[in-house]
């Protein structure tokens, strides 16, 4: 279904924007501080539960447009493309700003995992931005596509389970650390932004 450079790809690109401090590291390490590392841990697992939900969203309905028509598909493709390149642009020309921590209302540890689930769906940015990540992996000459997003989904959800649970893990060491490294702030946008960049310039590339 996929070929090695594809998924090797896929997992360095995830890696990259993991290691970016955002909100999920936020959610993760604020909700580490108030309840403890369970509290953490179910944290991180909740923002991966809400991101399987966006999975499956993003392969049914891409899949649909797929089964109606090529074209429309490669309309889809392109047009994520289009939107990761608009949100690298924007990440590089941004300014950078002193890192805020979320301040959700206190949860008990039990209740961290539900209302990670609900603050990642509710999130429009985060339905964009799987609708626009994963079809950049996507070849439909090699399979179902469902099944391809699906996969590729799943990968997604597995190193972000690993991500935020190391986070939990490790939370007072690493605010330490971003606190003291003040360029972590200074350039994650731009960080950012080029690896969007990037992502969208790869399917010019591709088409030629």
């Amino acid at each position: 279904m996929f070929d090695f450079s594809t998924l090797l790809t896929f997992v360095v690109v995830v890696l990259g924007l993991f290691l970016i401090p955002g909100p999920a590291v936020l959610l993760t390490a604020t909700r580490t501080i108030q309840g403890g590392r369970k509290a953490g841990v179910l944290a991180g697992a909740g923002i991966a539960t809400g991101d399987l939900i966006h999975t499956l969203c993003s392969a049914a309905g891409l899949s649909a447009i797929l089964m109606t028509s090529a074209l429309a598909f490669n309309f889809v493709k392109y047009a994520g493309a289009a939107y990761l390149l608009y949100l690298g642009i924007r990440a590089m020309l941004e300014k950078p700003a002193a890192p805020q921590a979320a301040k959700p209302s206190p949860a008990t540890t039990s209740s961290a995992y539900w209302q990670a689930i609900f603050i990642e769906v509710l999130n429009p940015k985060t339905a964009l931005f799987f609708l626009a990540f994963l079809p950049q992996f996507v070849h439909p000459e090699r399979g179902d596509s469902f099944l391809q997003i699906l996969t590729l989904g799943l990968i997604f959800v597995l190193l972000s389970i690993l991500y935020t649970t190391g986070i939990a893990m490790s939370v007072r060491l690493l605010a330490g650390f971003i606190k003291r490294v003040s360029w972590i702030s200074r350039w994650s946008g731009k960080a950012v932004g080029a690896i969007y960049i990037s992502l969208g310039l790869k399917v010019a590339v591709e088409s030629r």
